[in-house]
């Protein structure tokens, strides 16, 4: 596949599933390397912000200098796709996030962290997402967040149970499911077709 043949792309490398979102856009023709410092930000084009524990990622993102940085590249348009703790992290609102914790934002959201329980409550359920296409897609709930409030530059991509589990805003592609661990590729494409756009020839 080379959906995203040439995109020069990074995947937040600071806790989370790390290696299976550079394997999966690798394998879709990327250009991927891992950012953990803003020299290696300020050299991809799109940025995937993983699932993990985004709290961690919050405070690990500041002692190595990103926070700032991310956010500014957000305001500029860079493409981002975040899964789980990634959506939380891109939400411009954290319903229930600790007292310390910010997000980078640009994704105007609330979210709710934990919004379906527990690490034993996770899930997987068959999702209808007209944006990708007929085929449903396969989606692994871990740990899930949701979202609760939509803005009016947003697009629903797919609910649950009417919770929304994905969205979109110009550039920016959140979801509180994990297509990485499926081998669900379609999401991942979407996004290098963001990047496509803003990078140019």
């Amino acid at each position: 596949m080379a959906a995203g043949r040439g995109a020069r792309v990074g995947v937040l490398a600071l806790q989370g599933d790390v290696r299976e979102h550079a394997a999966l856009l690798a394998a879709l023709g990327a250009d991927v390397s891992l950012v953990r410092s803003p020299a290696q930000l300020a050299e991809v084009d799109g940025l995937v912000l993983p699932g993990g524990e985004s709290s961690v990622i919050d405070k690990l993102s500041r002692l190595f200098g990103l926070r700032e940085p991310i956010a500014e590249r957000i305001g500029a348009g860079m493409p981002v796709y975040g899964t789980c703790a990634g959506l939380i992290l891109l939400a411009d609102r954290i319903l229930d996030g600790l007292p310390t914790q910010l997000p980078f934002g640009g994704l105007d959201v609330d979210v709710r962290r934990n919004a379906f329980g527990s690490q034993v409550d996770s899930f997987e359920a068959e999702l209808e997402v007209p944006a990708l296409g007929e085929e449903p897609v396969h989606a692994t709930f871990i740990r899930a967040p949701a979202v609760e409030r939509v803005g009016p530059g947003v697009e629903v991509l797919a609910r649950v149970d009417e919770r929304v589990v994905a969205v979109e805003q110009g550039a920016l592609l959140g979801t509180a499911f994990h297509p990485e661990v499926d081998g669900e590729t379609r999401f991942h494409a979407r996004f290098l077709e963001h990047v496509a756009r803003v990078s140019g020839p």
